[in-house]
């Protein structure tokens, strides 16, 4: 599921424009909130907000059209909860106010909002340290990704993690690293080392065709912290059923594929079997090779 949503990710970045990605705080009815907006050349809108009292990330994906900009919040089980609407709605705008409504039309509050930041692009353009929170927590933590951008560099990159106690905003840890910037989610979370404690990942790059790569962060067990793991490969998958990590590298449009599993202990990616293919134009079909 991951690794699908990754490349419907890559596929948007590189195939539609992004024409801006803001940050926002303000008030949904007397509730403080912050909302991070992607949108896209196409009309697709990604978002998420949350609630600084509880600081659980809310995804509220939408679209904009004709200077109306719609987003749906979503129950458990997938269906319309609320509709955040905002009328006249320009990514330029400094101030942005709307409504959400509920369902049944039941509930209605007022949305007012201020915009922090905006994430740009281009060669001339030079930022540093922008946190900008993420739509994915762990049941008792989430997270800032601290984000700077230096001239002739056309993209910002990640440069830390901030690791913050939810409810209390306590600073847990900051976590430097270099990764790549990737649209609205660059942190995703998981068991990576079957240890029935919520870890985190940060994604690191993406390579040739769907292949990526990300850091892997685990929680310490006799603590609040997490530390750095060696885990690394391309395109990981983990089973917490089989408690097996599952490597996937392909190149040249997919003729050649390596698939590798491991199993982890203490905390070590140790490997199990490794099988490399090579399409046979002959057999129209997939022949095992040696691994190099």
């Amino acid at each position: 599921m991951r690794i699908t949503l990754l490349l419907l990710l890559l596929f948007i970045l590189t195939s539609i424009t992004v024409k801006s990605q803001s940050s926002y705080s303000g008030s949904l009815g007397n509730y403080p909130i912050k909302i991070i907006m992607y949108h896209y050349s196409d009309g697709v809108s990604l978002a998420y907000y949350v609630y600084d009292k509880f600081d659980t990330p809310i995804t509220i994906n939408g679209n904009l059209k004709n200077g109306e900009l719609n987003l749906f919040e979503k129950d458990s089980a997938g269906k319309n909860s609320a509709i955040l609407t905002f009328n006249d709605f320009k990514e330029s705008n400094k101030t942005i106010n709307g409504k959400w409504v509920n369902t049944d039309k039941s509930k209605i509050y007022q949305i007012s909002l201020k915009k922090d930041f905006d994430i740009d692009y281009g060669d001339n353009v030079e930022w540093k340290s922008k946190e900008l929170i993420q739509s994915n927590a762990t049941k008792n933590h989430y997270f800032k990704t601290i984000i700077s951008k230096e001239k002739r560099q056309f993209y910002g990159r990640i440069s830390a993690v901030k690791i913050f106690q939810k409810k209390t905003d306590k600073l847990i840890q900051t976590i430097e690293l270099d990764c790549q910037l990737f649209g609205i989610d660059n942190i995703s979370i998981g068991d990576y080392n079957f240890d029935g404690l919520e870890d985190f990942s940060v994604f690191e790059s993406s390579y040739a065709g769907p292949n990526t790569s990300s850091i892997y962060i685990l929680r310490n067990s006799d603590s609040e912290k997490y530390h750095v793991s060696n885990f690394s490969g391309t395109s990981l998958e983990f089973d917490n059923e089989s408690k097996l990590i599952y490597e996937h590298n392909q190149c040249c449009a997919g003729r050649s594929q390596m698939n590798t599993t491991y199993k982890v202990i203490n905390n070590e990616m140790v490997l199990i079997e490794q099988n490399c293919l090579e399409y046979n134009d002959e057999k129209e079909d997939y022949i095992k090779t040696k691994c190099e």
